[in-house]
């Protein structure tokens, strides 16, 4: 499988490397990772109480019935799908959380879709494991520029027959990070569309779909047909549910995908522990918990409306919980913020690829987690404006150390 492992510095290593030196001047705030920090739900304490005895067997690579009758359920009732959209028997697969999976198929679909010169192709910026993924299955990464959109532009994809034809897989992120922007069902029809006529595999990481402002994120699901034929979407509870620790999430579509996925995992992954298994069903069979969810994450972007009101290129995002900021320079406003705010950012150039002049078009930016609490959360985006408001562009930053640690999001 994998035949490369030539991998680039990952982001959080890179952001260890640049704030290396000094101690932040207040007390900091980490937004550099997407972690949630809202409570998780208090019933999945009794529900994992109730399945202890199963912590004592192995569990099965496909999934317990009951999760899969609660993946159906919920991406039945979520999406509006037509009862036989999804079949829970054979398009369902449980993953130890979607990174797992999205790191797998890269190799997977380089194997099932063998090219001269094979590509894994993403939007970019990125999360940084579709290009691992690429780099370990021994395909060239090539980062689709998602422009001022926040996603690919499809219609110059196709017009490249060269680099479609060389296309294994195709990544989507929908709604993406870091741009939190929604891809509309015409747009998903049209990757969709892509997808079979090259004949390469599309995935859609959907883990923000359900954390949204106004308008509701719709799903590959609902544009993939009966077959799901060349499709499948990656679904986290991480994010909508805050419990990353946890590692639950679960692919589906294309039935022919998913067997290949189920013996490549049955080989070389740790089946979703079966309190696990009921924990998720019981988190996606709750909508309630969801969207009072959401509601914590639109008072805190009512909140930074109101603090970065004025603010050149902030723009509310559409959905998830960053904010992608262009700042003109960023990794010297990273370490300007971590030295004098104690609030530590990502610089948007570990996101994206780098161009022939080294250059890329994710410098300019940093990303945001609005992950903490509200009262927590304020004082140091506070704080982080004033910096903003007092830097000249271009201005050198100061000395900053810090760790990061936890390469999930």
């Amino acid at each position: 499988m994998p035949r490369d492992t030539h991998l680039s510095p990952h982001p959080f290593d890179r952001l260890r490397t640049l704030l290396a030196g000094v101690t932040p001047a207040v007390e900091p705030l980490d937004l550099s990772i997407g972690e949630p920090k809202h409570a998780a739900p208090e019933f999945i304490t009794a529900v994992l109480a109730a399945h202890a005895a199963d912590w004592t067997r192995y569990p099965p690579i496909l999934g317990t019935e009951a999760f899969r009758a609660a993946v159906k359920a919920w991406l039945d009732r979520r999406f509006g799908l037509p009862a036989d959209r999804v079949d829970a028997d054979t398009m369902i697969l449980p993953l130890s959380g979607s990174r797992e999976g999205l790191f797998l198929l890269a190799g997977l679909a380089v194997a099932r879709r063998p090219r001269p010169d094979p590509v894994v192709a993403f939007p970019d910026p990125f999360y940084a494991v579709y290009e691992g993924a690429a780099v370990a299955a021994g395909a060239e990464p090539v980062g689709l520029d998602a422009g001022a959109a926040g996603l690919p532009d499809l219609d110059a994809l196709a017009a490249d027959s060269g680099l479609c034809g060389r296309i294994c897989l195709l990544y989507l992120c929908a709604p993406s990070n870091p741009q939190g922007a929604i891809a509309d069902i015409g747009y998903l029809r049209q990757a969709v569309e892509l997808a079979r006529t090259h004949d390469f595999l599309l995935v859609v990481d959907e883990c923000y779909v359900d954390l949204y402002d106004d308008a509701v994120p719709g799903s590959v699901a609902q544009v993939a047909g009966d077959g799901w034929a060349n499709v499948l979407a990656t679904h986290s509870l991480s994010k909508r549910s805050n419990v990353a620790g946890l590692r639950a999430g679960f692919a589906v579509g294309d039935p022919d995908w998913i067997e290949a996925f189920r013996s490549l995992r049955l080989y070389g992954s740790a089946g979703m522990p079966m309190p696990v298994q009921a924990v998720t069903a019981a988190l996606l069979d709750d909508d309630a918990h969801a969207a009072h969810n959401r509601a914590l994450y639109r008072a805190k972007f009512d909140m930074l409306d109101r603090v970065f009101a004025g603010l050149a290129h902030y723009r509310r995002p559409q959905a998830g919980f960053f904010v992608w900021l262009d700042v003109g320079d960023g990794e010297a406003v990273t370490r300007r913020l971590w030295a004098e705010a104690g609030v530590k950012a990502l610089p948007g150039g570990y996101l994206s690829q780098p161009r022939a002049d080294g250059s890329s078009a994710g410098d300019r930016f940093i990303r945001l987690a609005l992950v903490h609490d509200l009262g927590l959360l304020e004082p140091g985006l506070v704080r982080l404006r004033r910096v903003l408001d007092s830097a000249a562009p271009g201005a050198a930053p100061g000395a900053a150390s810090g760790q990061t640690d936890g390469a999930a999001a």
